[in-house]
């Protein structure tokens, strides 16, 4: 297949140990052109999740997708609360990484990706796989943006069920609500992979032993670095075997919607609320007046993703 008949991918993220899983799976995959990656804190400072996805890149044996460094802080000053219980310290579990060869490519996140979508009218898609805040601020940044993005899929938020970092908000909202606010308000193609779908697709021992006993190089850095998280999750949730591989099923859901069940539905975002802050808010009522601006990821069939997810990785 020629290079320009794939989809061409954003990816911004906050690399962490499902970050990692979802870059190595699309890097394999082959099914975009990745035309840049954008870095944003989250699972860690932003500093460290450059440096993460850098690493990455380096892994995945590419050599000329840009990296931009983006937002470090919310768009409304807030306490950072980084995810070092689930990621690390380093974002990739116990693994201390050295300093990648892979270059830093001079410009600022938000700048980079509107420069992208404008000079590409309708054919970037943005893969969020952290906080919006870049997102956000190139929708500020460029007033074409909304209209001349492709679509944004967006992992994070939640209609049914509890947050994972608050009764009823998950990190990637929680972390800056302004932001996803103004993106899911925006009017651009919306889709929302929650956590009352993505907690359900878990990688169980037995698939993370194929991982741990095969001497591929995604596999053997994968096998590795989930060891942690194999453990943190092992603590939050002792009665659910496996882990998570939330970011995983933004990759999944942009090459093979079929795999999901979606609804349209009016979405907003909590950010005045106390117990509610960082809320997602969905409308199901059959009278509502509101007009739907989401699509919203309901069920995934995990069997079917993971299953295609280790045909991908192993061995690579």
């Amino acid at each position: 297949m020629n290079l320009d008949d794939l989809e061409r991918v954003v990816i911004d993220t906050d690399p962490g140990i499902d970050d990692a899983q979802a870059i190595l799976f699309a890097i394999r995959l082959g099914a975009f052109r990745i035309v840049a990656v954008t870095t944003v804190f989250g699972n860690c400072d932003v500093r460290t999740a450059t440096r993460n996805a850098r690493i990455l890149l380096e892994l995945g044996n590419v050599k000329d997708i840009p990296v931009f460094m983006g937002a470090g802080e919310p768009l409304i000053q807030r306490r950072l609360g980084f995810a070092t219980a689930v990621h690390g310290p380093y974002g990739f579990g116990s693994l201390q990484p050295t300093e990648p060869a892979y270059p830093i490519s001079e410009g600022y996140a938000a700048d980079q990706m509107a420069r992208l979508v404008v000079d590409n009218p309708g054919r970037i898609t943005i893969l969020a796989l952290g906080p919006l805040t870049n997102v956000a601020l190139a929708m500020r940044l460029e007033p074409r943006f909304t209209r001349l993005v492709r679509r944004i899929i967006f992992m994070g938020g939640i209609v049914r069920g509890p947050g994972n970092v608050a009764a009823v908000a998950t990190a990637n909202v929680l972390n800056d609500p302004e932001a996803a606010r103004i993106v899911f308000e925006s009017g651009a193609d919306v889709t929302m992979v929650g956590q009352d779908v993505t907690r359900h697709v878990r990688i169980r021992p037995s698939l993370i032993k194929a991982f741990r006993r095969d001497e591929g190089t995604f596999t053997k850095f994968i096998g590795e670095i989930t060891r942690f998280y194999e453990s943190a999750y092992k603590e939050l949730e002792p009665n659910i075997r496996g882990f998570p591989v939330h970011d995983l099923l933004v990759i999944a859901y942009a090459v093979q919607p079929c795999l999901f069940e979606t609804q349209r539905l009016p979405v907003t975002v909590e950010t005045t609320g106390t117990a509610t802050l960082g809320m997602t808010v969905a409308d199901f009522r059959p009278s509502t007046k509101a007009q739907p601006n989401v699509t919203v990821c309901l069920k995934a069939n995990g069997k079917e993703i993971l299953a295609w997810y280790s045909r991908v990785i192993i061995g690579s």
